[in-house]
């Protein structure tokens, strides 16, 4: 029997995206339906729908959300998701949703009058609004769903919505509900007058459920759902530990029966070298050794670099935050210079990593170049061009840029934590002679760690090109398609739908 999956969630990629939250709304729900389950999307409105080529259309469906002491009415737009069947539901709310302007004002923040950015005064509101709404939806879908999965804080109040109202009402009392955590570090806590919006009795405010230095919308989604999911195993134990819990680790493992860790998917159709079309020389395993030089050519151009073939070029993609052990890169420079490396770094976060960034690009504008702010296309030129990526993070739930770089031949350098330590197997001599390395590690979260890794790297980079070559086909054979991961969550959410 099909599975039938309504997946709500605040962004999906296509028509918004601020993160890996996007990819993966988007992606799962086309691969669920690959599989032949029936899926269908759901996400607010935004100005970036509006703007991203997708013919949307008026649905003539309007839900009454109850929203405080009122009930706010709010239209039901629908597209396609690109590449699939999958209908996507866009709940509008114009005071809520329609803000983002791709320049100063983003789906939760804006830059103030200092240009540093802030959170909306009223996400909560906004994002209550929403999960409410995703309730109200369910008649409209033409389908009974059998899982409604919600995805992180802005849709925590879907499980207790369906418990709490919804559950006794006709077409809702066999929909079970899945919840998960994409960074454990959002947590949508907010003060407690927001209970008023949310119209759910104040009995549901206490420390064993909505309450957390506030009401918490993450912890709201996790006592409530049925089953809870994370983006990789390791993740999964990681965050029922103090060190990576963010306060929820003890309300995780008392909750450890119904946590599961699901590694995200890598979405081939666009992260493919041999079809790649951002790229200026495509290629596969097998023509990878002739034509990612040509790529590696155009990526020192690019970068206004010296193209030199003999010189490595290590990579970076990342949002420019602690989180992604900026820090380290930032120290290591100075030690990659010395090993002879260009450094390539495309990001945007926080200020005064963009200027320690760019004083080191002041001081060797011959070795390093810069891009701050995102642009897809160059992310795709880096995978390809790089000989190295690099990604230290402080904590992963799971990565999706290692993930890239196995596909394309570009070994990673990763941080032993959450997917990381999941996705990439180390080059030690032991998995080189068993041919099963795929990229290098390291485990202490230090810049001379980092530094060493990339030294050895570049021990085998240099002095040993066939084990490096080998570590390349190894990593480009791997399988960490959308479908493997769907078929997990397919397996889970037959588990709690029960026979």
């Amino acid at each position: 029997m099909p599975v039938r999956v309504l997946l709500a969630a605040s962004e999906v990629a296509g028509f918004a995206k601020t993160g890996g939250l996007a990819d993966v709304a988007a992606a799962l729900p086309r691969a669920l339906a690959k599989r032949g389950n029936m899926a269908a999307v759901a996400m607010p409105l935004y100005n970036s729908c509006r703007r991203a080529g997708v013919p949307i259309e008026r649905t003539g469906i309007v839900l009454p959300v109850p929203n405080g002491d009122r009930v706010l009415a709010c239209r039901v737009f629908r597209a396609t998701l690109p590449s699939s069947g999958v209908p996507i539901f866009f709940i509008e709310h114009a005071p809520y949703f329609e803000r983002d302007d791709g320049k100063s004002r983003g789906l939760y923040q804006t830059i103030n009058g200092w240009g540093e950015k802030e959170d909306y005064w009223d996400n909560g509101e906004r994002f209550v609004f929403f999960s409410r709404a995703i309730l109200e939806l369910i008649p409209h879908l033409g389908f009974a769903p059998h899982i409604i999965h919600a995805n992180d804080w802005q849709t925590g109040l879907v499980p207790v919505y369906l418990s709490e109202v919804y559950r006794q009402q006709p077409g809702y009392q066999r929909i079970r509900s899945v919840f998960t955590i994409h960074n454990i570090a959002y947590q949508g806590s907010f003060p407690r007058e927001l209970m008023n919006y949310t119209g759910l009795p104040e009995r549901l405010y206490n420390p064993a459920q909505l309450e957390h230095y506030g009401l918490n919308l993450l912890k709201a989604g996790i006592v409530f759902a049925d089953a809870v999911t994370t983006v990789s195993p390791t993740y999964a134990r990681e965050i029922q530990t103090a060190e990576f819990g963010c306060g929820l680790e003890g309300l995780l493992s008392s909750y450890h029966w119904k946590l599961t860790g699901i590694v995200n998917g890598c979405d081939y159709t666009h992260w493919n070298p041999e079809t790649d079309q951002y790229i200026i020389a495509p290629y596969n395993a097998e023509t990878v050794f002739e034509k990612k030089p040509l790529c590696k050519a155009d990526l020192q151009r690019r970068f206004h670099l010296p193209v030199d073939a003999n010189r490595p070029v290590l990579g970076v993609v990342a949002r420019l935050v602690s989180q992604k052990g900026i820090d380290l890169i930032i120290s290591a420079t100075p030690g990659f210079i010395d090993l002879g490396c260009q450094l390539v770094v495309l990001g945007d976060g926080e200020r005064e990593f963009q200027n320690q960034l760019q004083h080191l690009r002041d001081r060797y504008p011959d070795r390093i170049g810069v891009y701050f702010g995102f642009n897809e296309p160059l992310a795709h030129v880096i995978e390809a061009g790089a000989d190295l990526f690099l990604m230290p993070s402080r904590y992963e739930p799971c990565g999706l840029n290692q993930l890239y770089s196995l596909k394309y031949g570009t070994p990673p350098v990763v941080r032993l934590t959450g997917g990381l330590a999941d996705t990439v197997v180390n080059a030690t001599v032991e998995n080189l002679a068993d041919g099963r390395a795929t990229g290098f590690t390291f485990g202490d979260y230090s810049a001379y760690a980092l530094y060493e890794t990339v030294k050895w790297a570049l021990t085998l980079y240099r002095d040993r090109p066939a084990d490096f070559r080998q570590i390349i086909r190894t990593a480009m054979a791997q399988d960490w398609s959308w479908d493997r991961s769907a078929e997990a969550y397919e397996k889970l959410y037959r588990q709690i739908i029960g026979p």
